[in-house]
């Protein structure tokens, strides 16, 4: 399947799940946890990849009223959805490996439950050093290897791959091969659904802190 056909699955795949995503209990409570984690003390700007419905923005918000906030989805459903939710956020329909953002305007990314499915995540983490400020950092939260009996199969109507984001290991080759480095992370349970909420630091923000240099 090609690039294009690929992201058009996952268009049509979201879209239909448009008007009942928000039901989910798991996403609702997730997008809590994830804003929870972030440290803002230093965030003015924040670009959500991939925010589906903008859930994790609409949790920053109750946290910090005055973020500027801008939102990106493959889905125009999705982002239907999100503008009548956040109408004085940003929402922009754009593929995770060409943002239409400017280089170094952000100082937080956020991306949740949302890097399998992206068809280049390659690409899309290259675009997240290009729009970070100096001192910016991303969050994530990743599914990880299911820990219970053997789920039933499902029919995924996209094609995905959770490997590389499915344990903390697996993440922080991930993060290094593109230049950032995994500084914490903390793992969030939902009944049968565990996820690893992780912060990804540029490499050279973390070499420059270590030897004391700016």
């Amino acid at each position: 399947m090609s690039r294009s056909d690929r992201l058009e699955a996952v268009r049509r795949a979201f879209d239909a799940r448009a008007a009942t995503y928000d039901g989910s209990r798991m996403h609702r409570d997730l997008a809590v946890a994830v804003a929870a984690y972030a440290d803002l003390s230093a965030v003015r700007d924040v670009l959500d990849v991939a925010t589906g419905t903008g859930l994790v923005l609409r949790a920053l918000r109750e946290r910090r009223e005055e973020l500027r906030l801008t939102g990106t989805d493959i889905s125009p459903g999705m982002l239907e959805v999100a503008r009548d939710s956040l109408p004085d956020a940003t929402w922009v329909e754009a593929d995770a490996a060409a943002l239409p953002i400017a280089d170094r305007s952000v100082d937080l990314i956020t991306c949740v439950t949302a890097l399998h499915a992206i068809p280049d995540a390659p690409a899309a983490l290259a675009e997240w050093r290009r729009v970070l400020r100096p001192g910016g950092y991303a969050l994530t939260a990743t599914f990880v290897e299911y820990r219970g009996a053997a789920p039933a199969p499902q029919r995924i109507p996209y094609p995905s791959d959770h490997v590389p984001f499915s344990s903390l290991e697996r993440l922080q080759r991930t993060a290094e091969t593109a230049g950032f480095a995994i500084a914490r992370s903390t793992n969030w349970i939902d009944g049968d659904d565990e996820l690893l909420i992780a912060k990804w630091t540029p490499i050279a923000a973390v070499s420059r802190a270590a030897d004391g240099s700016v």
